[in-house]
């Protein structure tokens, strides 16, 4: 007897507001890993491998005789804010809150995990990989560093995000580039602060500093190729200074985004030479440290296209489409994808949500069920029966 669909949604709606109000942060997921590994033995999946990296969890179903195995991704944590929401499930420890939706895409491959194991409808093996420590950009990393793909092998891989804006029940992705890459910078200015009566008597930072941040408006508007796409954000800028005394020393903090190698390469060249060029003109001195946490997400062409096939057997006519441009938010999912071909896409979260990382934000769970249905569908598209 095939499941009875509202009971599922009923069902992943307790599960992800349980969740939601027990967030944890990175690395920390512990009730969450272990509320998983329990959900899926009581599915009846043939394999719960816990401790994955830490915390992840890897649930395994196998059916009929085919050899093939793809993989459906799920991240678990939540972030370090304080909710604002005053919901009955809301974040029961301060300070942090599931403020991305993890919580719900961990709903809706629970929901998948399922429905796949009770009417099955595909011939082969199914990882559910649900990761830990997506915010950081690490999770992935330790997972395979934990031998993820020696332990539990797979050919493909295919994960979900929410997408404020969207109205629920839509879906998109597209071949190629989704998300892009995200590196981080810091710049340290030194040079001699002193009486704020008297600027002339050392070399103070605070108007360096400035000047910096200004220039490196420069690297994306004159030193790149207008049909390259780039960000150059600066987010912090601290000193040492007070309200009479000049500052002796500033950071500057922020984070570029960019879609190949060579123009995140090019972005850290241009940094370095407006970094140390605008400290000399000031008589100061400038270190640059420039680090790439996460890589660009790029879609294999043909999953894709797999994927929009399969989202038209859930989602209504008209609601499925490709993405017409790529995102400049960064996904450590595409870490998987360094090592086998998939896809990531996104489903809406309707068109009056909050932002994505902003303390109003909560997961719509009219969406759970199409995320579900959609884990199955393509895993019934790419492992067909007989």
């Amino acid at each position: 007897m095939a499941m009875d669909l509202d009971a599922l949604r009923r069902e992943m709606t307790a599960w992800r507001r349980d969740l939601h109000a027990h967030p944890e942060f990175g690395f920390e997921e512990t009730r969450t890993s272990a509320f998983v590994a329990e959900k899926l033995r009581a599915f009846g999946l043939d394999e719960v491998a816990e401790g994955i990296g830490g915390t992840g969890v890897v649930g395994t179903l196998t059916r009929g005789s085919g050899n093939r195995a793809i993989a459906l991704r799920a991240d678990m944590d939540a972030l370090r804010i304080t909710e604002q929401n005053a919901r009955e499930y809301r974040s029961q420890n301060p300070g942090t809150m599931h403020a991305c939706g993890h919580d719900g895409h961990t709903a809706m491959l629970l929901g998948a995990a399922k429905l796949l194991a009770q009417d099955g409808g595909f011939d082969g093996t199914v990882r559910f990989v649900f990761q830990p420590a997506e915010e950081w950009g690490k999770g992935a990393l330790a997972m395979l560093a934990d031998g993820l793909m020696e332990r539990f092998p797979f050919e493909e891989i295919y994960g979900l995000h929410n997408m404020p804006g969207l109205p629920v029940g839509h879906f998109r992705t597209r071949a190629g580039p989704i998300m892009s890459a995200e590196d981080n910078f810091e710049i340290v200015l030194t040079g001699v602060g002193g009486h704020a009566a008297r600027p002339h008597s050392g070399s103070e930072v605070l108007v360096a500093a400035c000047a910096t941040v200004m220039n490196l408006q420069t690297i994306v508007s004159r030193r790149l190729s207008p049909t390259d796409v780039a960000v150059v954000s600066v987010t912090e800028l601290t000193t040492d200074g007070t309200r009479n005394a000049l500052p002796g020393l500033a950071r500057i903090l922020g984070d570029a985004r960019s879609f190949r190698p060579e123009i995140s390469a090019e972005i850290e060249t241009q940094m370095r030479a407006i970094a140390q060029g605008t400290a000399l003109a000031y008589n100061v001195a400038a270190e640059v440290t420039y680090t790439r946490e996460f890589v660009p997400t790029l879609n294999d062409a043909a999953l894709a296209e797999e994927a929009l096939a399969a989202a038209r057997t859930v989602f209504d006519h008209g609601h499925v489409a490709t993405a017409r441009e790529p995102m400049t938010g960064s996904e450590d999912f595409a870490r998987f994808l360094d090592h086998v071909p998939g896809c990531f896409a996104f489903v809406g979260n309707g068109e009056d949500s909050a932002p994505l990382h902003n303390p109003a934000y909560d997961f719509d769970d009219d969406g759970l069920l199409f995320g579900a249905r959609f884990h199955a569908a393509i895993v019934r598209k790419r492992l067909p029966p007989g």
